[in-house]
């Protein structure tokens, strides 16, 4: 990578595999404050990652991914993130994540629900794998 590039490197992992490792020149992605956008020469921070899709821009072209929960570090000419979970997606088995999102409900809906918290995250990540399958389907 040149020192004058408009790219920068970015590092993707979760705990079973390096998701992806290569240049970038935008990303977007969630944190728990909200979404956020990167460029080269960004400020360094730490963010923590949300459940969300992340975007890697390259060239004019765009691929994108389930990100749940982690932690971003942004340098001036790098970010890593560390996932839990990531998937392109064709790695995502829609069926499964149909099935996750109608059991969250269930537990949300339940006066039971001792673990509220819990619940809508499975939801909102049962949500996103859903909402990327099918724009790719």
């Amino acid at each position: 990578m040149a020192e004058d590039s408009k790219y920068f490197s970015l590092k993707v992992y979760s705990p079973t595999r390096i998701f992806f490792e290569g240049d970038a020149d935008m990303v977007e992605l969630t944190t728990t404050e909200g979404e956020i956008g990167v460029y080269k020469n960004h400020i360094p921070m730490t963010a923590i990652v949300a459940p969300g899709i992340l975007r890697i821009y390259k060239d004019g072209e765009v691929k994108e991914a389930t990100l749940l929960e982690g932690f971003l570090e942004i340098l001036q000419d790098e970010i890593i993130v560390l996932s839990e979970s990531c998937e392109w997606p064709e790695e995502i088995d829609y069926h499964r994540a149909e099935e996750a999102r109608i059991r969250a409900e269930r537990r949300l809906s339940s006066d039971a629900n001792s673990n509220y918290n819990r619940a809508e995250l499975a939801l909102r990540r049962s949500l996103i794998r859903m909402q990327l399958a099918d724009k790719y389907r």
